[in-house]
Formats: C-alpha cells, structure tokens, sequence
C-alpha cells in the first residue's frame, strides 16, 4: 500500500482509499482530471482535486546514461500517466495542487493526501520512505538557465523535476478553505531582493501559467547518519532546522545565475568523524559527503596581484611578483550567527562539520533579479518519494569509502579520501621505504606521512620548494645529483594541476639552478619555467616578511612549503653532510622560514630526506640520534609537519607527485576539493595526467644535471648515478614501479 502522510500519525478515513484508487493499474492522475473522478469512492474529494494537477518532468540529464521510460497511451494501452509517475500533493493556505513527477526508475505509485494540515512543513528531521524537498518557481523564460545552474553544482542543488510551461491548475477561489494557514510558506523575490512571505501562491494564479517550478533534493538526514553512526542527537526535539551558513566559496556561474554556496553545519566528536563520514556517504551520496572539516576559517588570504600585493624585498629584487593566495576553507566568520536556521555551539573535542545545502537556490534567485520569483521557506519543504540518482544505494564500494585524516592544527583541517585511494599511497610509501644504503632508514619511517603531505598539498593554491645538498664542500659545485630532480618532477606536477610553485635555493647556486630549470624547460622536463627565489635571512622577521605580506602572519603568500634532500640545520646551529663534515658556509639559513611557518596560521610543511640530516627530519629527530651513523651530531633539529623518508630522496619527490595523482583521481577527494561544486570530470579529461614523473624525463634531467659537472652524494662521480646508485637499472626501475603503482586499476 502507497505511504500516506496525513495530519498527525493518523491517517483519515478518505485518504486510505483514494490512495489505493490512485495506485490501481490504469488509473493515477488522470483518472482524477476527468469527469470520472466525481463518480470514485469518494466523489466529494476527488472533485475537489479534480482541477488541481501540475504534471511534471524530471531533469532530462539526470542521469546521463538513462533516457525517461516511455509513457504514451500507446504503450499497453495504458493512460499517459502510468504507474511509473509518482504522485505529490502539496496543500498550501487554500491553494492544493498536485505535482506529478514522471520517475526514471519503475518504482509504484505513491500519493502523500494531507486533510486540513498542509505538508508544505517543517521536515528537516524527517526520515522514511518519503523523503523532503523543496520548491523554486522561476519565469519560464529563466528555466532553462536554472536548470542547466543546478546540473552545474549537484552537489547543493540536486534536480529531482520540473513543471512544464502552461501546466499550472489553479483551485476555484475559496474551495478548500478548511486548510487555511497563518504560517508562511514561501518567500517571494522581485528583482533580486526578498520582498515577502506568503502561505499561500493563490494570488499570483495568473502569473504562475508562465512560470516553472523546480523540485530540489533535501533528502539527506543527518539525523538518520548520526544514528546509523551510533551518536546522539543535538536537538532531541528535533524542532530545530540546522543552521546553515553563506560562504565565499561560489558556485559555477550560469547565465546569469550566480552565487555562493550555502552549507549547513553540525559538530561532530573529533574521535567519531570518520564514522560519522561513511554513514553520511552511505545514506545520502553527494549531499552526504561533507565539503568541509573543521575551521571555516577565512576564503580570502591577502590581496589579489591586481590589487597591489607585493614581493619582499628578496624577491622582488629577482623582478618575482609571488601573488597572495586564497585559502581554500570557507569564509564562515562567525560559526554563532549562521545565515538560517539556528546556531549550535561546538563543545571541547568537538569538530564542525559542513554539508552542501539547497538553500543555496535562494542566492540564486536574489542574484538573476528576475521581476517575480518564489522559493520554499528554509524548514518548509514538500515530500516526494522521488530519489536523487546521485545518492548512494548503501553499500559502498573502497572507491567511495571514505578515510578521515587531520592535516593541519592552525587552522584546525580534516580532508578525506577513498579507501583504495589511500591504501594506493600507503604502497607508494612502502615503495620508497626500501634502504639500499642500509643507513638504518627504517627506523625513521612514521606510518601515513606521505598521505597525510600530499592530502595537504592538494588543498594548497601556492607551494615554495627548496633543494640543495652541497656535500662535496671541494668541488664546484659542491651540490649533489639528490634533491633537484625529486623537486622538479613535483613542481612539475604542481604546475600542471595550476598551482603557484617557486623553488628557493641557497643565493650561490642561484645561477646553477636557474641554468638546470632552462634546460629542463627545453627538454621538456618542464612545460613552463619555475621562478628561483633565495633567502639570506637575519631574523625572524625577516623570515616572517619573506613568508607573508608586510610581515602579516594573517596574509601568508605560501600554503605549504617543502624541503626535499636540503641540508637541516642541526642542534648546534651548524649544518652536516652524512661523514659529519661541517658545511654551514655552503648553506643559507632557509630552515628559518620552516621555523617561522610553525607560527603562520595556514601554513603547512613537508621535509623528504634518507639520512635524517636533511631539513625538516627534526620530526624524527630521536630516532635519528640513536639509529643513524653520526646521528648524534648531524640530526637536523628543525622539523616539518609531514617527515616523507624515502631510499633516496628523490624517490620522495616523485612519490608526491604520484600521490597527487592518485587524490586528484579520486571521486571522493576530488569533490572534497571542489566543495561539491562545478562537474566532476574523468581524468583521462585533465592535463595534469600527462605530468607524471616518467623514466624518459628523469634520465634527462640527470643528463642535465651531468652536463652542469653536479656529482653523486656518495661516490662523487660526474654520471648517471645518484647516492652510488646507477640510473638504470636502480632508479629507472623505482620510477616505473611508482608510476604503475599509481596508474594501476584497483
């Protein structure tokens, strides 16, 4: 029997039958249009509804593989409205009508029949077979903008259906007058501005006929995750609508409709998010998936370069401009005064959670400044037993299982990523976790740091790498052939998904560095050239300068900054090679800027090394003592945030790389990344797949760097080696096992 919501939990007697007339095969709407209705069981009623039909199409692509089933007469014989629609009635202040939705799946004809009591309700903790969802109506002539905006940003404006043109059945005046409401129901719009709240749409019956209406997918109940997940409710009550906040993330523009997402927010225990996360993905999909965790933090950092943002005086005496950046979080200022809804307070342990949310249709209204325009109240929705395709069927395969990891403190930052996609970098960090050397490297490995530093680097908009390891202090140069080519191949890489990356090197082997990125340039190691930056220090503020616009640890000019086979500066203030030779006059003091990154809100770092001297091992700094040949003088004392240790540390460099890769190819990181805005896209359809490290380019870059006379670590000889490791052989056969791993299907 078709689910009946009638007023309180009883269900009246006229409502039984005539649900059960409407779901008989051959019957549905259209028995109730024609004259037959009158004589049904129940002619009092069903001519009351009679004249009060809206039929309704679903959004054509939607989904994109499927084509609506047939439903002409001539189908079985059957009326056009066959038991593949669904039946909704809506019933405002004295204006019921019926929005009759064709559904793609067979699913059985339902009716929802509310005597006296409009269901037109607050339904935000509402679960079951009938699911919320509310209502815009637009001018007809906007309809095909609105919908191709919604197909756009899914994420908060899932498309269940809309009404064709001219299909409006307004009631006779006064029919129904037993259902008259005081609460508002709808807000109306007029030229972008919210002008009003009505109970009712009966008196814009005329200008209605050249109107659309949109059903959107609310259905995802956080209520009903929090109890699969086996947490308790905030609001007992349930009278509360979530609160729900406008952001400065925007939505993809289209035709004139424009603006910000609109996300609800919930605090969730810090030890339950992850649980609380594969509930929300198993019962509501792409609405279910959080697009934020933790701080919603500023979306503005800094001044764009046209508005007047400069370099410190160290880079722009280089002619760089390093633009500020925007950081990717939400732009919520004050999570105790949300945009609708009511606030709720996040207690100690406690960590906000952000969904996508519908309300983001209102922005849209207010910025098409359309002359007439309606939308359901927040709180206020009509309930379909039509589902969003997107939505998840409740099992979850490993590439839509999600994994919750804490990137960064300050501000406080969650990011998720699939199951597969995670284990695929975990074995990309058990690659590179091999000791040919046998320097004892495996006492320094820490599980999750090459996932956790590349989590964060996919959700940095600018990256400052540095490089340079001059052990042979005789020989010019003294650099090593370990550490360029690992940063390349990731500033390759960063480049490619469009980030801003320079590389900071120490001020005498600026020339050489500059020299090595030309050459790579024309090669075609690197698409474009990478800005060369140093740093001769002196304090720190001058560290905090480089870092930040006019010293402002508010307006840093790097997300994440990474060190890769860069000597570290130990605890006596001097810098060691691994046979504890003292090269500090080789080396300028850009361990400083690390340090000063630790008290710069937004900034995160990442050290890659294989002997523990190198900068940012101060994370391992113990092991390193005590397992490390020479340990006890040459361990680097400044830390990262991520310590990546690797056989060799440019198999670190190329191993991120690979990880970005594996993330961006990700469905759950990817929408993550994209707050569930702007279509998701194959990755077959991105340039960034073509910028993997490859064994064709590495062994051009080690030729580069042979023909500039840069000598292996171990051995010093002027070849294809590095660390006393040929490339063929060695290397080659590390980088094509970290490419296969990365490409390889799970």
């Amino acid at each position: 029997m078709p689910r009946v919501a009638t007023r309180g939990t009883q269900e009246t007697a006229d409502a039984r039958p005539l649900a059960a007339a409407a779901a008989a095969p051959g019957a549905g709407v259209r028995r109730l249009q024609n004259s037959d209705a009158k004589t049904s069981l129940f002619p009092a009623l069903a001519a009351r509804l009679a004249p009060r039909l809206l039929p309704l199409r679903r959004a054509p692509l939607v989904p994109r593989n499927q084509t609506a089933p047939c439903s002409t007469a001539a189908s079985s014989g059957r009326s056009a409205h066959s038991q593949q629609d669904s039946l909704l009635l809506i019933q405002g202040d004295t204006m019921p009508f019926t929005l009759h939705l064709r559904s793609r799946l067979p699913t059985a004809l339902r009716s929802l029949i509310l005597q006296k009591k409009p269901n037109i309700r607050n339904t935000s903790s509402m679960a079951g077979e009938l699911r919320p969802a509310s209502l815009v109506v637009l001018p007809r002539s906007l309809a095909p903008a609105f919908e191709r905006f919604c197909q756009a940003n899914t994420g908060p404006l899932p498309l269940l259906g809309q009404s064709e043109p001219e299909k409006w059945m307004l009631p006779a005046q006064g029919a129904v007058s037993e259902t008259r409401m005081d609460r508002p129901q709808f807000w109306k719009y007029e030229f972008g501005a919210c002008t009003g709240s009505l109970a009712s749409l009966e008196r814009y019956s005329e200008q209605l006929k050249d109107m659309v209406a949109f059903l959107l997918g609310c259905s995802f109940s956080l209520e009903e995750a929090l109890e699969k997940a086996g947490l308790p409710r905030r609001d007992p009550a349930g009278h509360s609508q979530a609160a729900a906040y406008k952001t400065t993330v925007p939505c993809v523009t289209h035709a004139g409709f424009c603006c910000p997402l609109v996300v609800t927010m919930r605090p969730i225990p810090k030890d339950k998010l992850e649980r609380l996360v594969r509930a929300c993905c198993s019962l509501g999909g792409e609405q279910g998936q959080p697009v934020h965790i933790g701080d919603p933090g500023q979306g503005l950092q800094g001044q764009s370069p046209e508005q007047g943002s400069k370099a410190p005086a160290a880079v722009s005496g280089l002619g760089l401009q390093m633009p500020l950046r925007f950081k990717e979080l939400l732009g919520i200022k004050e999570l105790s005064k949300p945009a609708y809804g009511d606030a709720v307070v996040c207690s100690p342990g406690e960590v906000p959670v952000f969904w996508p949310s519908p309300l983001t249709s209102l922005g849209a209204l207010s910025s098409c400044e359309t002359p007439l325009a309606f939308a359901s109240i927040p709180g206020c929705t009509v309930m379909t037993d039509l589902k969003d395709t997107k939505a998840a069927a409740g099992c979850l395969t490993p590439e839509r299982i999600p994994e919750v990891h804490h990137i960064s403190q300050d501000p406080l930052h969650y990011s998720i990523a699939s199951v597969s996609a995670s284990q695929k970098i975990r074995e990309l960090e058990s690659v590179i976790g091999i000791d040919p050397g046998n320097r004892g490297i495996g006492h320094l490995l820490c599980k999750d740091e090459l996932l956790k530093a590349s989590l964060s680097l996919s959700h940095a908009r600018s990256v400052l790498i540095t490089t340079g390891f001059p052990t042979h202090f005789n020989h010019e140069p003294p650099e090593e052939t370990d550490g360029p080519p690992g940063a390349v191949a990731l500033a390759a890489f960063l480049q490619a998904l469009e980030k801003e990356v320079a590389i900071i090197v120490d001020q005498r082997a600026w020339n050489l560095h500059q020299k090595i990125v030309e050459d790579a340039v024309e090669q075609g190691v690197l698409k474009t050239p990478i800005p060369i930056l140093t740093y001769q220090g002196g304090s720190v503020e001058a560290a905090q300068a480089f870092l930040c616009k006019d010293g402002d640890p508010q307006t840093p000019r790097f997300d994440h900054l990474v060190a890769i086979e860069r000597a570290g500066r130990a605890a006596d203030g001097n810098y060691y090679n691994a046979r504890k030779m003292n090269i500090k006059h080789l080396v300028d003091p850009i361990d400083d800027l690390f340090l000063a990154a630790k008290k710069i809100p937004g900034i995160s770092s990442t050290g890659v090394g294989d002997g523990g001297n190198e900068l940012g091992m101060g994370k391992v700094k113990e092991a390193v003592r005590r397992h490390i040949w020479h340990g006890d003088v040459i361990a680097c004392d400044v830390e990262a945030d991520f310590a990546v240790i690797a056989g060799v540390s440019n198999w670190g460099g190329y191993a991120l790389a690979c990880a970005l890769y594996i993330l961006y190819s990700c469905a759950v990181h990817s929408q993550y990344l994209r707050k569930a805005v702007g279509p998701s896209r194959a990755p077959g359809d991105q340039a960034w797949t073509q910028a993997l490290p490859s064994v064709i380019k590495e062994e051009k870059m080690l030729g580069i760097l042979v023909q500039h006379r840069v000598r292996s670590g171990v051995s010093g000889v002027v070849g294809m080696e590095v660390d006393g490791l040929p490339f063929h052989n060695t290397h080659a056969e590390m980088i094509q096992k970290l490419v296969d791993v990365t490409r390889a299907q799970v």
